[in-house]
């Protein structure tokens, strides 16, 4: 039975690779328990970690470590692709703001750290283990760890010790002060996701309308000098007149009675009714009615050579006699205008001919086999360049050290570069949601279980030994006053909605246990878009504040 003692206690491969299996599988039963009502999903896994590594399970140090940071790896790239499509409009619509109040909550542990460090006399390089673990930021970490070695000679093991007894309690801190939060305010979580519903879709949604016209300076110009003339987006589909209904041309006039079917957004549907006509009750039932030999079907982008392209470059209304009125991306309809960039994954709306819409197929693919296969060149090509980017030293003037993105900021914001332009290079970007999810979930069950593995050895040491427990205290305390205060102020003065918060506040603790328990809440986007709006310029803050309390205080 000696096998089956190596396999169990050894410092195997397989011992590591089994132990991590076990780990993430009972972490994972444990996290669907319910207590009053809360389950903390994935962060199960780092305390089951925990368990196992005070009861002498370990696995090789340098295996552990590189499936740790491996797993943060895929888990920040897989939130990147998934949310850098709308990135940058998050961005623009409120980004300023989340940072704002992100820098806010970074500097307001900074300050409780040095507050700490003077009223109680720790040493500075514990104090910045303990706000590291407390934020749950290992890049912080690994940067004040270096910069001691650089002024010393040496390594403080205080500052990873403080790290190791803050950082479970950082973990579920920042989750329960997401609960506080929720339960100060009374937020309805069904409320809370009709209110991004309506937030999201009300002006960029797209709206169908029927129209009569009676401008009679638009009577007898076609359809191309009617859209230059108001600068508005929409797309004219089908006109009914002379008793029967038709396809919009660019050259299709308009007159005195006309009735037109109309594609565009909320927000310029008032102006184009105003500017044509007025508004008439028929929906697109209706008009499917009028013209028999129409229809209307969707039909999905999969080949790939299409990926990237203007709509207006495929000619498909001069080629095939039909008409684009819009196209279903993620879940979001937009106006299909001849400047809509395509990418793969998109749904087109066609209307036309049974035989000519055949044909359009053709050219589109229309192969939901294909959009099944991974596209795994493009995530691989993208790891790559984010670990070389979170590679390169950034002199900073003023600081005598370079500072990194690391294996965690690099990687995600490459994938949101790539998910937002990749298609201007030909890399397919399009992963089906249940992919990315699980890419996304063996990425932070893997780095919990590390983390968890690692820790575990010396955690109840250090907790029922020496100044663990009263760590631990400051710790929690660092983790929860700043979130509490910021959640409070963006709250309550800039009604941030609590979806959005949550990816905040993951994002400005730079927490991914955080943000796996979030979006499990909220059942959509709406953290990690948060999240990742405000991780990149965190993660460099935290990097840099802990370089800059190691340099001035130690």
């Amino acid at each position: 039975m000696a096998w089956l003692n190596e396999l169990i206690f050894g410092n195997s491969i397989a011992h590591g690779v089994m132990l991590i299996a076990l780990v993430i599988a009972l972490g994972t039963i444990a996290g669907k328990l319910k207590i009053a009502g809360i389950s903390l999903g994935a962060t199960m896994v780092l305390f089951v970690g925990i368990i196992a590594g005070h009861f002498g399970l370990t696995v090789e140090h340098h295996t552990l470590h590189f499936l740790r940071e491996f797993g943060l790896i895929l888990f920040v790239f897989s939130i990147g692709m998934q949310v850098g499509p709308g990135f940058f409009a998050s961005f623009k619509k409120e980004g300023i703001t989340l940072n704002l109040l992100a820098v806010t909550l970074v500097f307001l542990g900074v300050i409780m750290t040095i507050i700490f460090h003077y009223v109680l006399h720790i040493p500075m390089a514990t104090m910045v283990g303990i706000l590291s673990g407390a934020v749950t930021n290992t890049p912080g970490l690994g940067a004040a760890q270096q910069t001691y070695s650089d002024m010393y000679g040496d390594t403080d093991p205080n500052i990873a010790l403080g790290y190791a007894v803050a950082y479970p309690l950082g973990v579920v801190g920042i989750i329960f002060s997401l609960i506080l939060i929720r339960y100060f305010f009374r937020i309805s979580l069904e409320k809370e996701g009709a209110n991004v519903s309506d937030k999201e879709h009300k002006e960029d949604a797209t709206r169908l309308i029927s129209l009569e016209v009676l401008n009679s300076a638009l009577f007898g110009k076609d359809i191309s000098e009617i859209s230059q003339l108001i600068n508005r987006n929409f797309v004219i589909s089908r006109v009914f007149h002379n008793d029967h209904a038709e396809i919009a041309t660019p050259q299709t006039p308009l007159n005195k009675g006309d009735k037109i079917f109309v594609v565009t957004t909320a927000k310029d549907a008032k102006a184009i009714t105003a500017f044509i006509g007025q508004e008439i009750n028929m929906n697109e039932m209706d008009w499917n009615k009028l013209g028999h030999q129409l229809i209307s079907r969707r039909i999905l982008i999969t080949k790939s050579d299409l990926n990237g392209k203007k709509l207006g470059d495929l000619k498909l209304r001069a080629t095939f006699g039909v008409n684009i009125t819009r196209i279903n991306r993620a879940g979001m309809d937009l106006v299909a205008s001849p400047n809509l960039t395509l990418q793969m994954g998109d749904r087109v709306m066609v209307v036309g001919t049974e035989f000519a819409i055949k044909n359009v197929e053709k050219v589109l693919g229309n192969s939901l086999k294909r959009l099944n296969e991974p596209n795994i060149i493009t995530i691989f090509i993208g790891i790559f360049l984010g670990v070389v980017l979170g590679s390169i030293p950034f002199v900073i003037p003023g600081i005598p050290y370079p500072v990194k993105l690391g294996l965690a900021g690099g990687p995600l914001i490459v994938s949101i570069l790539i998910g937002r332009f990749g298609y201007r290079y030909h890399l397919t970007t399009y992963t089906t949601m249940s992919a990315n999810l699980m890419l996304r979930e063996i990425g932070i069950t893997l780095f919990l279980a590390c983390v968890g593995i690692g820790a575990g050895s010396g955690f109840v040491d250090t907790l029922v030994h020496g100044d663990g427990l009263h760590w631990v205290a400051i710790g929690v305390t660092i983790t929860m006053i700043p979130i509490l205060i910021v959640g409070t102020i963006a709250r309550s003065v800039f009604k941030i909605n609590y979806f959005t918060l949550m990816g905040l506040i993951s994002g400005s603790t730079t927490d991914p246990p955080a943000l796996a328990y979030s979006t499990g809440v909220a059942g959509n986007d709406m953290p990690s878009i948060g999240y990742a709006t405000v991780y990149p310029f965190t993660m460099f803050l935290r990097v840099i504040t802990a370089q800059l309390l190691i340099l001035f205080f130690v």
